[in-house]
């Protein structure tokens, strides 16, 4: 079945001949994710735990269910109308209250036929879409698919494909909207080439083409540049990432641990003139003064040298509700499983389950409930929150 209404094919142009389809490989391989040597490369050979994990569809931890039961699902206060402070200088952000469109984008990617193969990303993204339509009142009509077993060019998870899909997917963005990002596959980490990152490397996802383009891979940049800077306040955007190295695969500043706590220091403290001129450009709409004030701060900041490298994240701050949840931290890989005797992505699984056990929850709730879904499956990995604005975490989710 496909599922590519709203996804106008004369948005984006013809694509040119040869460049996309399923790629022809020499060999079918055993399939999995396992880095290279240093961890960072693209993915080769089987993924980790890929047989020895046991099946994961028993119930919850009973003492956490209590202590769920007796917080009170239901009782998580609905997120505040109107701008809310980022708490510098006057600078807002503002919840959606999701009354407007509804739009998905599913990406799935089993890398058939290659050394890399995996078996349970198509299903995730099957999955979810019932769980969208089902759960949450999305239509498939409003929804892209790219998935590594269509026919249609234009469905095919190639790096050219997902960038249109996603520019798709934020296009006309208004307050009040609901979109949806979910992405099962393989991710990575690559060299950090602008020193937004600590630790020097980008986290990175790999379409289906990722052995035959240069770049291959699709870096956080790109991602946060086109899904959360083209954000209005008021527009929200749900993403689950479900691969390897995705804790931070937004660069949104700010990731919360499982007992509500900011794991950085506000990245807004002493964020200066600069910095304030580009959260205003965004409540104008104001894009060329966005791009003018996002690149003067950028340069002044990277030309200063060290001990700035905060300040180069606090451009990562949006107005926009920009919430996502990831499958693991930077430093760990995602497990491809087998549960229910069917081939899913175990965040994709512990996202879905999550929900329809509790569908009211806060989103600190929701963290812990999806780590315990973790627990439970056995698995080591641990799932993030992230937001491009500080959230109070004690409020109820939606979707």
């Amino acid at each position: 079945m496909s599922y590519n209404g709203g996804y106008q094919q004369d948005q984006y142009g013809r694509p040119a001949p040869g460049d996309y389809g399923r790629p022809v490989y020499e060999q079918p391989g055993q399939g999995g994710y396992n880095p290279n040597q240093n961890s960072f490369g693209a993915p080769q050979g089987p993924p980790p735990n890929w047989d020895n994990r046991p099946n994961y569809n028993g119930p919850s931890n009973p003492q956490i269910v209590q202590q769920q039961q007796q917080q009170g699902y239901s009782q998580a206060p609905p997120p505040p109308q109107g701008y809310q402070s980022f708490g510098v200088n006057g600078m807002n952000f503002q919840y959606s209250d999701l009354h407007g469109q509804k739009k998905a984008l599913l990406i799935g990617i089993n890398y058939f036929g290659t050394k890399s193969e995996l078996r349970g990303c198509i299903n995730d993204v099957h999955n979810m879409v019932q769980f969208l339509s089902q759960r949450y009142g999305f239509r498939q009509d409003d929804m892209v698919i790219l998935t590594d077993d269509q026919s249609a060019p234009r469905a095919i998870p190639t790096r050219d494909n997902i960038i249109n899909a996603m520019q798709w997917l934020v296009a006309g963005a208004q307050p009040g909207d609901n979109l949806f990002l979910h992405y099962s596959g393989h991710g990575g980490r690559t060299e950090d080439l602008d020193g937004d990152e600590d630790d020097g490397y980008d986290e990175c996802i790999y379409p289906v083409d990722y052995e035959r383009t240069n770049p291959g891979h699709l870096v956080d940049d790109i991602i946060h540049d086109i899904c959360v800077k083209s954000l209005p306040p008021g527009c929200r955007l749900t993403a689950v990432f479900d691969c390897c190295h995705s804790g931070s695969i937004m660069d949104l500043p700010y990731m919360y641990s499982t007992k509500g706590v900011l794991k950085e220091p506000n990245l807004l403290k002493d964020a200066g003139s600069g910095l304030m001129n580009i959260g205003q450009a965004y409540l104008r709409n104001d894009i060329g003064g966005l791009i003018s004030g996002a690149g003067g701060l950028f340069n002044r900041v990277t030309r200063s040298g060290n001990g700035n490298q905060e300040m180069v994240k606090q451009m990562k701050t949006a107005p926009a509700d920009v919430i996502c949840f990831t499958g693991c931290k930077d430093t760990q890989t995602s497990a491809d499983a087998s549960i229910a005797g069917q081939g899913q992505g175990a965040m994709s699984f512990a996202f879905r389950n999550a929900l329809l056990k509790y569908p009211q929850q806060s989103y600190l709730q929701l963290l812990n409930t999806v780590r315990d879904e973790m627990n439970q499956g056995g698995y080591s990995q641990k799932p993030q929150l992230s937001c491009c604005h500080p959230l109070d975490v004690n409020l109820l989710f939606t979707l």
